[in-house]
């Protein structure tokens, strides 16, 4: 059986890799690191098919390391013990570098990346772990700290068209300058994507000169559900307005054509997070903490033990009453900064720690609403020039 595309053209060596000039060009910090041999441990961060995988590969068979990998989403504790075993007896037979390359490492949960600690301390490993999402708030701060992020920018279309050049040549097909252009900006940085897109292309392609219609054809399926795309935020819209509509069936079905199509259920769940905020509010304070929990859910558990967890979450938004009291009153306090500046904290709202703040004036008159009567004062507690502003409505009376 004949390789994918995208597999049979991914560089061996620097030279051939394409993209990512600023960690990998002639200056970049990376290069230094591979021409030195002196690999520390690393997290990549970026989209999906920017190199992330390939350069890891490269980094491994030019420094001479014994290259191991895993998959977060399918592996866990089990094989790395088997992976760090080997890489400990390795170091005592032969002193060889063993590099561990673990892809999307923020599917694994704290318990399992604290495992990685000691052995990336003691340098038994240089660990590489490819991340699409933000390593501040899914990698432990202790392996984090113990490691060097680079992070990937999505492939130009240049990038992209100089390698359908490659590939039709690979093919033996005939690809126009209009074509290549049109499939790259499909592709939205995602190299991967266009090769195997291409790939399809041609295997369904009547003739040798592959046409944009051909390219439809092939990327018809893709297109329904692009994570970086256009229908990747008209799905997550129609979540946000079927739970403003209180539509908890409907919420369900786009979440779980999200999560079906391969989305990071923590993506998902952070929008919940912020639903219970902009949507909810105080008329269900519970519905925020409930959706931290299933945030949490999510990145302990991963797919696809959490995704019930959110269906329960997006069945108690979807039913939950509904407030936006507080996005309102965001809104309105920006407004005022954004059009006053930094007005000065009223005398009487300041701290006066010295005698000389005293003496010109800081806290004078300041009340302690503690000591009143009614436990609360009538002093003002904007800048004057926006004294007395409400950002929230007056209650309504039943």
């Amino acid at each position: 059986m004949q390789q994918p595309l995208a597999f049979r053209m991914r560089p061996k060596s620097l030279e051939e890799f394409v993209g990512q000039q600023d960690i990998v060009g002639d200056s970049g910090p990376l290069r230094k690191f591979i021409e030195s041999g002196n690999i520390p441990s690393m997290i990549f961060w970026g989209p999906p098919g920017t190199g992330k995988t390939t350069l890891a590969e490269i980094i491994a068979i030019t420094v001479d390391a014994d290259f191991h990998r895993l998959s977060a989403v399918t592996e866990g504790k089990d094989a790395l013990k088997k992976i760090l075993a080997s890489a400990v007896k390795n170091q005592e037979i032969s002193q060889k570098k063993s590099i561990l390359f673990i892809d999307e490492i923020h599917r694994w949960n704290k318990a399992q990346q604290d495992a990685l600690l000691p052995y990336v301390e003691s340098g038994v490993i240089t660990l590489i772990g490819a991340t699409t999402e933000n390593p501040s708030f899914t990698v432990i701060s202790p392996l984090l700290s113990r490691s060097r992020v680079f992070i990937f920018s999505e492939h130009s279309q240049q990038n992209i068209q100089q390698r359908l050049t490659q590939a039709a040549s690979l093919l033996e097909v005939s690809l126009s300058d209009e074509v290549k252009t049109y499939l790259s900006e499909l592709a939205n940085g995602d190299m991967r994507f266009a090769l195997t897109s291409f790939e399809l292309a041609c295997n369904i392609a009547e003739t040798k000169e592959i046409t944009k219609k051909d390219v439809e054809a092939a990327m018809q399926k893709f297109l329904r559900y692009d994570k970086n795309g256009e229908e990747h935020y008209n799905i997550i819209s129609a979540v946000h307005k079927s739970l403003r509509s209180s539509n908890a069936s409907a919420a369900v079905y786009w979440i779980v054509r999200m999560l079906e199509a391969g989305e990071d259920p923590l993506y998902i769940a952070r929008r919940l997070v912020r639903f219970a905020s902009e949507d909810i509010g105080n008329a269900q304070p519970n519905a925020l903490l409930l959706a931290n929990v299933v945030f949490d859910t999510c990145k302990n558990l991963g797919m696809p033990e959490c995704g019930v967890a959110l269906v329960q979450l997006a069945e108690y938004l979807a039913k939950s009453p509904k407030s936006n009291n507080s996005y309102v009153a965001y809104q309105k306090a920006a407004e005022d900064v954004k059009k006053y500046g930094n007005l000065a904290v009223p005398l009487h709202f300041r701290n006066a720690p010295t005698k000389f703040m005293k003496e010109i004036g800081y806290g004078k008159g300041y009340e302690y609403d503690h000591d009143l009567t009614n436990k609360k004062s009538e002093q003002e507690c904007f800048p004057s020039e926006i004294k007395g502003r409400n950002y929230f409505p007056p209650p309504t009376t039943p």
